[in-house]
This record gives structure tokens, sequence and C-alpha cells, in this order.
């Protein structure tokens, strides 16, 4: 189970709907909140969620160089060309985990869906490879189809995701 440390201003509510989960799924996983207030600092425990240090894979993005890397203990596996968010809807840098994911969840979305613990956002394929390279996106992290599809058959969800200027 992943243990996660409240930021300042997030909310019980705010943290459920990041982690895709309701807020009674929380209180029950943290039965020592008290009416569901949480303040920055605390740590609560997010149920369903893999523990991130039990998972040898860990991805780092640079906005600015426009690539994901992909690393499994400390070694560079692979690194893959991205898309991200314009000037007016940029990708959030911090630490996010990989919460869950969809095959073929259409739209612009291409092949594969991985939601990061950011409402709205996550890792995936496009319909407009062209745009690849570009900083184009609403705020995602866009890949190659093919990219996305291999990267989603190595990490599991509570994979941590590391983005960066």
């Amino acid at each position: 189970m992943l243990m996660y440390q409240v930021k300042p201003g997030e909310t019980l509510e705010s943290i459920a709907a990041d982690f895709r989960m309701t807020r009674q799924s929380l209180l029950q996983a943290n039965p020592g909140l008290n009416g569901g207030q949480v303040s920055a600092g605390q740590s609560i425990i997010i149920p369903g969620i893999r523990n991130p240090d039990t998972i040898p894979y860990r991805i780092v993005v640079s906005l600015s160089g426009r690539t994901l890397r992909l690393y499994e203990q400390n070694r560079l596996v692979k690194t893959y060309p991205i898309a991200v968010g314009k000037i007016l809807t940029q990708t959030p840098r911090g630490e996010f985990v990989i919460v869950n994911r969809q095959p073929n969840p259409g739209g612009p979305f291409g092949a594969y869906w991985l939601s990061l613990s950011k409402q709205h956002y996550g890792i995936h394929g496009t319909n407009n490879p062209a745009s690849i390279g570009k900083a184009v996106s609403r705020g995602c992290i866009r890949m190659h189809n093919q990219d996305v599809l291999e990267l989603a058959s190595i990490v599991p969800n509570g994979t941590r995701v590391s983005i960066t200027p």
C-alpha cells in the first residue's frame, strides 16, 4: 500500500479525486482520520496502490528535453520522445504515481492511457504522431502509440513518475 504525504491545500476529497477513489475508501483505510480532516505533512494510506518503493521501475519526464526516461533500479532502460503541455495548459511538475490504466481509451488518447495521481493528467498515446516532440497537449504526456504500449506492458500501477522542468 502507498503511504502518501498530504500537500498544502489538499483535502481528503481532492486526494480521493487524484487517486481515482472515493472519500469513503480513504476513510476506511485511515480510521484515525478525525472527521476526514487532513493537514499538510500528514501521512495517510492510499488503499489499492502499490508502494512505489517495492517497484523496480521509475519514470523521469523532462519537460524541456521532451523525453520520458524509464529506469529499472538506477539503470536507464529506454528514452522515449514525448509531447508535453502547451504554455496555457502546462504539464504539472512534481512527483506522481501511476494509479490506473485503460487500453484503447478512445478519442485523442491513442492506444493506451496511464492515469497519474493528479486528476485529469496522464501518459497516453496519440492519434497525432506529428505532435511528438512539441509542446501541444492540454498538460498530459503524449507518446507514440507503440511506445506507450511498450511502457504500459513494463510498468505496474504504483510506478513513480517524476516530472521535471
